[in-house]
C-alpha cells in the first residue's frame, strides 16, 4: 500500500504544467518528514517533472537499495537507519542538475524506566536521593522525566534546550525523610513527545519503589536476674525503646549458644520480648539479645551465673510410729549442690557446721499428731544467701481415748428441747463411735427432742485399728424451771470450788516448786509417765466394769 501511495504521488508530480520547458523542472522526495524508529528501514521516493531526465540518485551515508523505478521517478529502501541524517536526491534534465534534501530522524520510545530509592531504608530526618533515569530513548530534546510520590508530582525535568551529546536521561532530587513518608510509593514516568516531527506521543512508568524510614537510637536492654537456677524455668525480657516502626522490630535470644523462643510485643515506640530459659549447664554463661530493624540491628549481652541447688532433704524415720516410740529425723543436703549449704532442722537443738547433717531423736507423743518438721538449707551464691525448706508432717498413732472435756459422764437435757449425746472421741486412726440405750444404738447424728424417757444410761464405745474404749454416760432430762435452778446452783458450787482451789496452790506453791526442782527431768518423765499408765489401767477396768 506504501508502494502504490509513493507511485500515485509520482506520477501526478511528473504531471507538466502548460507551457514547461527542459530548463525548468522539478525534483521532488516522498516523504517530506521522516520519523524512523531506532534499527528500522524507511522507502524513500525521488522524483522530477524532467520529461527526459538524465542521471539520477540519493546521496546518504545509509545503506540504501533502489527497489523500483520509473521513467521519472526512482525508489529506495534505507535500512537499519541508527542515527539523524540529511538524504539528497538529485535529477539531470537536459545537463542541468538538480537536488532536494530529506531529513531523517531516529527515535527510540522509553521502553524502559528505572527507578532508584537511595537507600530504600532511611534514618527519620536523613536525607534520601530519588534518581531515575531512561537507559536508551532518543531524540533526548523531546524527552520528559517527571517523579511522583503517590499521585503528587515533585519534580518534571525536560531536555528540550540540552546538548544531546552532553547529556543522559535521567533526573535525580534529594528528598529529607519524614516519618508521614513512611511506606510511601515512588514513581517515575518518562513522555516523549514527537509532535513536531509528525509522530505521536510515547510514555512509560516506571516500577513502584516503596521507601521505608525508621528510627533506631537507643540500645536493647536485658531483663534477667543474675543467677540463675538448673533446671528452672525462668522469665527473660529484652526491651528496645524509641524505635520506629516498632512493631517490625525482630528479636533473636539467646544462652549461650541455646536460641530462645521469644514472644514479642509492641506499643507506641517501644517494643519488647519475652523468653522462658532453662539453664542446662552450672556456672558463668552469657545472655544475647540480638534486635533488627530494615539495615539495623544491634546485639546486647548480660552476664548471668547458673547454679545447682535442690532441696534440702528431710528423712522421719517413720511417719506413722505409734505413741512413745523413738524415731530419727535427720535434715541434709543435696548431693547436688554446691558448695555445702548449712542445714537447720526445726525442733534441733543446735545448728551444725555447712556440710553436716541436722538430726533430732524424738519420743512421739499424742500431742505430736500432726506436727509439722522443716529442714531449711542455706546456700550463699554470689554473695547473695539464697534459701530453700523442705517440710514434713508426723502422724502418731494411738488408741482411742473418751476424756471428760470431751464425752462428760453427766449430761443434762432440758425438756423439750432439741439435744444431741456430746461425746467426741480421740485417737488416731480416727475412732468411731457407737453408743447404745436399752441395748439399742443410739443415732448420734439426728438431734433428738429431750423427753422423760430419754433419761438413762448410754454406753460409748469408741474403736480404731489399735483398740477400743467404752465409757457410762448419764443423761437426766429436766423440766425447763428445774432446769434453769440446776443451772444456777452447778454456777455457784463451781465458783466456790475455784475459790478453794486457788487457795490451796496459793498456800503450796513455794514448798511444791521446790519438791519439784529437786526431781531430776528424765527421772520427773518417767514418773510423769507411770502415773498416766497407771491412770489408764484403772480408768480401762471401770469402763470395762461399768459396760
Amino acid at each position: 500500500m506504501e508502494t502504490l501511495l509513493f507511485r500515485v504521488w509520482a506520477l501526478l508530480a511528473l504531471i507538466p504544467f502548460p507551457g514547461a520547458t527542459k530548463e525548468i523542472f522539478e525534483v521532488s522526495v516522498w516523504p517530506d518528514q521522516a520519523l524512523v524508529k531506532l534499527g528500522q528501514s524507511l522507502m524513500v521516493n525521488c522524483s522530477t517533472t524532467c520529461p527526459d531526465p538524465g542521471p539520477s540518485g540519493i546521496e546518504t551515508f545509509l545503506k540504501k537499495t533502489q527497489v523500483d523505478k520509473g521513467p521519472q521517478w526512482k525508489e529506495f529502501l534505507l535500512e537499519d537507519v541508527t542515527e539523524n541524517s540529511v538524504l539528497q536526491c538529485f535529477f539531470s534534465c537536459a545537463g542541468i542538475q538538480k537536488d532536494t534534501s530529506l531529513g531523517i530522524t531516529v527515535y527510540q520510545p522509553p521502553e524502559q524506566v528505572i527507578l532508584e530509592l537511595q537507600p530504600s531504608w532511611v534514618a527519620m530526618g536523613e536525607a534520601l536521593t530519588v534518581k531515575c533515569h531512561v537507559p536508551s530513548v532518543v531524540p533526548l530534546e523531546n524527552l520528559s522525566l517527571t517523579l511522583l510520590q503517590g499521585n503528587q508530582e515533585l519534580h518534571t525535568k525536560n531536555f528540550m534546550s540540552l546538548a544531546v551529546a552532553s547529556q543522559r536521561a535521567e533526573v535525580t532530587i534529594n528528598v529529607k525523610a519524614q516519618r508521614e513518608d513512611d511506606r510511601c510509593n515512588f514513581s517515575c514516568r518518562a513522555e516523549l513527545d514527537l509532535s513536531s516531527h509528525g509522530g505521536g506521543l510515547f510514555h512509560s512508568s516506571s516500577a513502584i519503589k516503596v521507601l521505608r524510614i525508621f528510627e533506631f537510637s537507643q540500645s536493647p536492654q536485658i531483663w534477667v536476674s543474675p543467677l540463675l537456677e538448673i533446671g528452672m524455668a525462668e522469665t527473660v525480657s529484652c526491651e528496645l525503646s524509641r524505635v520506629f516502626p516498632a512493631r517490625e522490630v525482630m528479636f533473636h535470644m539467646f544462652l549461650g549458644d541455646q536460641e530462645l523462643s521469644p514472644f514479642v510485643s509492641w506499643k507506641g515506640d517501644t517494643a519488647w520480648a519475652n523468653a522462658t530459659v532453662r539453664a542446662m549447664e552450672t556456672g558463668d554463661q552469657e545472655l544475647s539479645c540480638l534486635v533488627s530493624l530494615g539495615p539495623m540491628e544491634q546485639k546486647t549481652r548480660e552476664p548471668v551465673h547458673v547454679y545447682s541447688f535442690p532441696p534440702p532433704i528431710l528423712e522421719i524415720e517413720e511417719l506413722y510410729p505409734l505413741a512413745g516410740r523413738d524415731i530419727n529425723v535427720t535434715c541434709s543436703g543435696h548431693v547436688l549442690t554446691s558448695p555445702s549449704p548449712t542445714l537447720r532442722l526445726k525442733g534441733a537443738p543446735d545448728i551444725p557446721a555447712p556440710g553436716e547433717t541436722a538430726w533430732l531423736l524424738l519420743t512421739t507423743r499424742e500431742e505430736d499428731n500432726g506436727r509439722n518438721f522443716s529442714c531449711e538449707a542455706s546456700l550463699e551464691v554470689q554473695g547473695q544467701r539464697l534459701i530453700k525448706t523442705t517440710a514434713m508432717q508426723l502422724h502418731v498413732l494411738y488408741k482411742p481415748r473418751l476424756e471428760e472435756s470431751d464425752c462428760p459422764g453427766n449430761q443434762t437435757w432440758v425438756k423439750g428441747t432439741e439435744q444431741m449425746l456430746a461425746c467426741v472421741p480421740k485417737g488416731n486412726p480416727t475412732p468411731t463411735l457407737v453408743c447404745t440405750w436399752n441395748g439399742v444404738i443410739f443415732n448420734l447424728d439426728v438431734p433428738q427432742k429431750a423427753t422423760q424417757n430419754h433419761t438413762g444410761t448410754y454406753c460409748c464405745t469408741a474403736t480404731n485399728q489399735l483398740g477400743s474404749v467404752s465409757k457410762d454416760i448419764a443423761v437426766m432430762v429436766q423440766g425447763l424451771d428445774e432446769g434453769i435452778s440446776s443451772t444456777i446452783f452447778i454456777i455457784i458450787i463451781v465458783a466456790l470450788g475455784v475459790g478453794v482451789v486457788t487457795i490451796a496452790l496459793y498456800l503450796n506453791y513455794k514448798p511444791c516448786k521446790i519438791e519439784r526442782r529437786k526431781l531430776p527431768y528424765r527421772q520427773k518423765e518417767k514418773n510423769n509417765e507411770e502415773e498416766s499408765q497407771f491412770a489408764v489401767q484403772r480408768a480401762e477396768k471401770f469402763n470395762a466394769y461399768n459396760c
